[in-house]
């Protein structure tokens, strides 16, 4: 299914967890060994949650417990990427929570989380969030949409950044998701119904100064993984359009400025809108909703060609939508909303994908993920 969706003082949370790790569960992590972990968001209607999955060091993944936001979600899609995010130390994790316009922060230690702070978005309809060292922002896609910017303070609670909230390049963009690129120099914002990418400079108090735009090479920029030296790299759906989708990179410099690099390379697929690169920048993964399956391609210096048309399957009508590599970028997990499951596949040493294991029975409003 292809979505257009086009006080400082800490306050008390909700508990850091809503159930127990069983003593089953603790037995069967200590004999296969903890490698890791996968988190994704409910996005439920009544009581957003984070739901933990352990990782092997063999990449499959195990349900260890959910983690209440405090917030709640819109129990539908949002047509974004970036809804689940951790810092670059994986010592913080940020979710949003669309249906009540509010943002939560974790502290993270191994599996577990500790709920620090849930705070006004600075806007309707948050629907991604970006962090760099303790500043952290949220794409809000309601009402006129707009970015708000918080900090985070030793503690991992947010605290609203005044005058940081500012307006997309239309009060129709569309957004689809925010990240700082630039070695946070910069914020990036895609926004699908304008088929514009925009960056905002951050100045020394963290806050956005200058906004700087250009075309997508294709219409629809969706999702995006931020690469090294200021490379973005872009699904481009084109409408949603069979077989159009294709993927192109940019360079965001440090003034903010962007250039296309490679524009509109297509491997046939349909409905392009999540992209993730492993950390070596070595391959790049796009999931395309509307084939339900992976595309792979090699970046060169930021140049873009395809490795694999199809690299992966997740099953016909399965929709796949959000993807996340582990920290080793050895698995890559790839949630799918027709069927409400998570896919596993292996990331083999020449790019290509072996699928490991598929686990079933997520909420039907799950959205977002990321992993370590």
């Amino acid at each position: 299914m292809f979505l257009f969706l086009i006080s400082c003082k800490k306050e008390t949370g909700p508990a850091s967890s809503e159930e127990a790790i069983t003593s089953a569960s603790a037995n069967r992590e200590a004999k296969e060994g903890v490698g890791g972990y996968v988190y994704t968001s409910s996005n439920e209607a009544v009581g957003n949650r984070v739901l933990v999955y352990s990782r092997t060091a063999a990449g499959n993944i195990n349900y260890v417990t959910s983690y209440s936001t405090g917030g709640n979600g819109t129990g539908a899609g949002l047509g974004s990427q970036g809804a689940v995010v951790l810092s670059g130390d994986n010592s913080i994790l940020l979710a949003v929570n669309a249906g009540s316009n509010s943002v939560t922060s974790f502290t993270v230690a191994g599996g577990s989380l500790q709920w620090q702070s849930t705070v006004s978005s600075g806007g309707m309809l948050p629907i991604s969030v970006t962090v760099y060292n303790d500043l952290v922002y949220v794409l809000n896609a309601g009402g006129n949409g707009n970015i708000s910017g918080f900090r985070l303070d030793a503690d991992g609670a947010l605290h609203p950044i005044a005058g940081s909230t500012k307006p997309l390049s239309s009060t129709a963009a569309g957004p689809a998701q925010v990240s700082f690129v630039a070695g946070g120099s910069a914020l990036a914002i895609t926004e699908k119904m304008t088929n514009k990418i925009i960056t905002y400079t951050i100045d020394g108090m963290g806050k956005p100064a200058v906004l700087h735009s250009i075309n997508s090479s294709t219409p629809t920029p969706f999702g995006f993984s931020v690469g090294k030296e200021g490379i973005i790299y872009v699904s481009e759906a084109a409408g949603g359009a069979p077989g159009a989708s294709v993927v192109s990179s940019y360079h965001v410099n440090e003034n903010g400025t962007i250039e296309l690099v490679t524009g509109s390379v297509s491997a046939g697929q349909t409905a392009a809108c999540w992209v993730a690169a492993t950390a070596n920048e070595k391959y790049i993964y796009a999931s395309n909703t509307g084939s339900s399956n992976l595309s792979s391609f090699t970046p060169v210096k930021g140049q873009l060609s395809v490795l694999e048309a199809v690299a992966g399957t997740t099953g016909a009508g399965s929709a796949t939508i959000d993807a996340a590599l582990s920290v080793n970028s050895k698995f890559l997990y790839v949630l799918s909303s027709g069927v409400n499951t998570i896919t596993v596949f292996e990331v083999a040493g020449d790019g290509s994908l072996d699928q490991v294991q598929t686990v079933t029975g997520l909420p039907a409003s799950t959205v977002g993920m990321t992993a370590k």
